[in-house]
């Protein structure tokens, strides 16, 4: 959804009402889980936030309240709803003059403890959403070695005739947002970025 303003509360929550009642727009629902499916781009954005027990709460309570979309340009819709499986969530962002809603439904949630402890969670793409995929959203902390990670893990494509015609811009935004969000991550937890992060994009 396109719009020159910026959509009101009731806009959202009506788009969010009626996109809710739909089916995700892809097959390989989950896929992040494990290996992304062929046919898509896979991107992938991991980045060291620091050690610790109180790093990695920081940061799991980050990933609760939507901070790694925290970023200017680009925040999620509403930033109080649950992290639970079956969620509807509009991302709204404001890029070249114009305000997109882009719908997203959460497809798992990752709450694994030690020794390696993981929290996160994946949402897949639903009709009106600018791309196709999915994009998984994590924090782990090591037990052993003490470290705490931020990873995100997407695949995607173009889902309308407008984001195939612009897809070279479509890719920037996607990496641009990649490494924005590990910044936000960064903020979140206090600290600052290490040694061995990295962030890539491959087909």
């Amino acid at each position: 959804m396109l719009s020159l303003r910026r959509p009101s509360t009731g806009t959202i929550r009506k788009f969010l009402a009626e996109q809710s009642k739909l089916g995700l727009t892809y097959e390989a629902v989950g896929a992040t889980a494990a290996s992304p499916p062929e046919g898509y781009v896979v991107d992938h954005t991991r980045i060291r936030l620091g050690q610790g027990e109180e790093v990695f709460a920081r940061a799991q309570a980050a990933i609760r309240r939507w901070g790694q979309f925290r970023l200017g340009w680009v925040e999620a819709w509403s930033a109080e709803t649950p992290i639970q499986s079956g969620k509807v969530v509009a991302v709204v962002a404001r890029e070249i003059g114009l305000w997109w809603l882009n719908a997203c439904r959460l497809v798992y949630v990752v709450d694994e403890p030690g020794p390696r402890h993981r929290f996160g969670f994946a949402y897949g793409t639903l009709p009106d959403h600018a791309g196709m995929g999915e994009e998984r959203f994590l924090v782990e902390w090591d037990e052993v070695s003490g470290d705490v990670w931020y990873d995100i893990l997407a695949f995607s494509r173009p889902h309308h005739l407008l984001t195939w015609l612009g897809y070279p811009y479509m890719r920037r935004v996607q990496k641009r947002f990649g490494r924005e969000s590990a910044a936000a991550m960064i903020r979140a937890v206090g600290d600052e970025p290490e040694r061995g992060s990295h962030s890539d994009a491959q087909r």
